[in-house]
């Protein structure tokens, strides 16, 4: 068991970063505004994990529902994700942190996907905080990615349907190796999980703040985990409290 288990703390911290768009739009901004500054909350979120000794951070930045949004959001968050990476990776390196890509790479383009192979291999021997970023993620369409390897393998010999276990699955997930999120935090107040981390998250602990994403900040997350500590985890099992 991890030493930030022992503490109380959860080894793995999944967020989804809602509010971006209504933090700008509640202050008559533009809604590329709020995105810029969600930024600068996802810096302020990744420096206050790797201090408090949370292992793994993943956090929800694009989906693969998130491109039927206008033309010109998309085109923004493509660039803005890409100036970010350029910009952030010589401190992120410096502070040890590990950085992946966890979704569908087919339909990214060449630079993006140029800028995401240079950060992962210039942290892979990272041994700090493992930075899991969601872009271009749904969790349905995970899964399916995941049956579609399964069906080829099985059809190659590789592999036998009777052997196919959740661990199987498991090690075929964008997510692999990091473990299932142990707290699941949503900003922005929507109760729901948005085809986020759906296989991982069968477990998870839940959290949702009306905060949205561009105001959260340490003190926010310090009371996410304070609550995440109250938390009996039985797994389907009987609490203790009831033996």
């Amino acid at each position: 068991m991890s030493k930030a288990k022992l503490n109380g703390i959860p080894e793995h911290v999944a967020i989804i970063m809602d509010g971006n768009g209504r933090w700008a739009s509640r202050r008559a901004m533009p809604r590329f505004l709020g995105h810029r500054q969600g930024v600068k909350a996802l810096k302020t979120a990744v420096r206050y994990a790797s201090n408090r000794g949370i292992s793994s951070l993943t956090v929800y930045a694009f989906s693969t529902e998130n491109w039927t949004r206008p033309t010109e959001e998309v085109d923004f968050l493509m660039d803005l994700m890409y100036k970010t990476f350029v910009q952030e990776i010589g401190e992120l390196q410096k502070e040890g942190v590990q950085i992946r890509l966890v979704g569908d790479r087919t339909n990214l383009s060449p630079d993006i996907l140029k800028v995401w192979n240079q950060a992962e291999e210039l942290t892979s021997d990272n041994e700090g905080l493992t930075l899991n970023v969601a872009f271009n993620y749904g969790g349905r369409q995970e899964i399916v990615s995941v049956v579609r390897r399964l069906v080829g393998q099985v059809s190659q010999g590789e592999v036998t349907v009777d052997k196919i276990t959740e661990e199987t699955i498991e090690s075929l997930l964008y997510t692999h190796p990091t473990p299932d999120p142990d707290l699941i935090i949503r900003t922005g107040g929507e109760m729901r999980l948005s085809n986020f981390l759906l296989w991982q998250a069968a477990y998870s602990e839940f959290y949702v703040t009306d905060v949205l994403w561009p105001d959260f900040g340490e003190d926010d997350f310090d009371r996410a985990l304070q609550n995440y500590a109250t938390r009996e985890r039985r797994f389907g099992q009987v609490s203790a409290k009831e033996r």
